[in-house]
Order: structure tokens, then C-alpha cells, then sequence
């Protein structure tokens, strides 16, 4: 079961309509409020149980929450808060990778907490089936955004072999930790290989290079690869032995 790092700010709702007086928490107003927090949390402990998870189960694939229940998930392309402004996974909403991958993912998780025991990571997207890719390129095709998304055919993206990863920082008290840029944010203000020359305009704060170079120490310690054009992205091996080890998830 899955219970999410923003239950806490619900199950608060929930203990104070709960403790109010009889009169009050009779009252319309509150008994909707409970009411929702109710089916609220009822949503967040459900078990994923979506029929692409069951697949990618059967495909050998791994649930990073039950390799390491300590990172936390916010799966952007599960909603409409993305550079597509639409939801391609559906019913889910979750993490699978290859099983070395999650595995290598683990010992970031392990580096990250030893150095910083307040930051977590925070993942936006893993395994991305063809499928989906896809969907993504029918929905960029022809538009300024059709260079962000690799080309379905072919040999794919690492996300399609479950060896990629997009992922974040949040802090256990005070939330997501400023990258400087979102997630997706596709311009030069997310590129690490121009970080130092923003700062020096003031564009990007040093904190927020810092930040990102946190993240990458990371996950560089555990054996991934980032990019030159997006600071979220990890890969777990080169692409000729991602191509030799796994075959793309359709």
C-alpha cells in the first residue's frame, strides 16, 4: 500500500474535524470536509493495481517501493501537470525499473541520506513503455516540443528499457527543493553544462547549482550518468549495454 509524503497535511484535516464539538461536526460544512478526507485517504492507500503495473511485474520489471519505501514518488506524466499538459499513464502511478537499476537507485537513495539524513529523492518518471512514447510523440509531433521526445521507432529512449530515471530532491520539512527550474523545463536553464555561466548572470542562484550538484553526486556515486541538457535524467548504463541486457517494454 502506498501512502504518499502529502498524507500528512489529510490525516491532520481528518483528527480535527473529528475532535470538534457535537454541534460542529454535525454541521454540513463539516461533515463534507470529512466526508472528503475520507475518500481521500481511501484513494491514497489503495495498492496500484493498474493493468500496466501487473505487465511490467511479468515482464521482470521492479517497484522501487519495494526495493526503498523511503523515496518518494510524483509521477508527472500520471497527470496534467507536464510539458504535454495531459495524462499518458492513466490508472498508473508508480515506479518500475529494471531490477540492477532499482537496485543502483537504492545505493543513491543510501549515498543522498548518509550525506544530507533531510533530503529524499523524489521521482518523476522510471520504466516508460513504447506505448506510451508513442503517445508522447503523436501528441509533440510537429510542434516546437517534438525534439524533447525521442523518436518511438528505433532503438527508443532508456526510459523504454526501464534503465532511466527523472528525478528531483525534496526535504522532509520544508518540501521540494529549488532545482532552479521544474521538472521538463525545456531550455538552457535546465542544462548542467551551463549552470556556471548562469549563475555568473544571476540567472541561476549558486544554491540552486548546489542543489542539482547534490543530486548528481549522488547518483554518480552509485554508477548513474547524467545528461549535458537536463538535470533530472539518469541513466544506469550505456545505451549498447542497456541494448545487449534488456529488450524495450511495448
Amino acid at each position: 500500500m502506498r501512502i504518499f509524503f502529502w498524507l500528512y497535511p489529510l490525516l491532520m484535516l481528518l483528527m480535527t474535524a473529528c475532535s470538534e464539538g457535537s454541534e460542529s461536526k454535525n454541521s454540513p460544512d463539516n461533515e463534507k470536509k470529512l466526508q472528503d478526507s475520507l475518500s481521500k485517504i481511501n484513494q491514497i492507500v489503495e495498492p496500484d493495481t493498474s493493468s500496466l503495473a501487473w505487465k511490467l511485474e511479468q515482464q521482470g520489471l521492479v517497484d522501487i517501493l519495494t526495493v526503498d519505501s523511503s523515496v518518494r514518488l510524483d509521477i508527472k506524466y500520471s497527470t496534467d501537470d507536464n510539458f504535454l499538459n495531459e495524462d499518458v499513464y492513466g490508472d498508473y502511478d508508480a515506479c518500475y525499473l529494471q531490477k540492477e537499476v532499482a537496485e543502483q537507485l537504492l545505493r543513491a537513495d543510501s549515498f543522498l541520506k548518509a550525506e544530507h539524513p533531510d533530503l529524499r529523492l523524489l521521482i518523476h518518471d522510471c520504466v516508460r513503455p513504447r506505448s506510451v512514447q508513442y503517445q508522447m510523440w503523436e501528441i509533440v509531433k510537429g510542434t516546437d516540443q517534438q525534439k524533447y521526445v525521442a523518436a518511438p521507432g528505433g532503438s527508443g529512449s532508456m526510459h523504454n528499457y526501464g534503465a532511466a530515471v527523472d528525478l528531483s530532491l525534496i526535504h522532509k520539512d520544508t518540501g521540494v527543493v529549488d532545482m532552479g527550474t521544474p521538472f521538463d523545463f525545456f531550455g538552457k536553464l535546465a542544462q548542467p553544462r551551463y549552470e556556471d555561466g548562469f549563475v555568473k548572470t544571476g540567472e541561476l542562484t549558486q544554491a540552486q547549482v548546489d542543489n542539482r550538484r547534490v543530486l548528481r553526486w549522488a547518483m554518480i556515486q552509485a554508477g548513474f550518468h547524467g545528461i549535458l541538457s537536463e538535470w533530472w535524467h539518469f541513466n544506469a548504463f550505456p545505451r549498447d549495454s542497456v541494448k545487449k541486457w534488456y529488450t524495450i517494454v511495448e
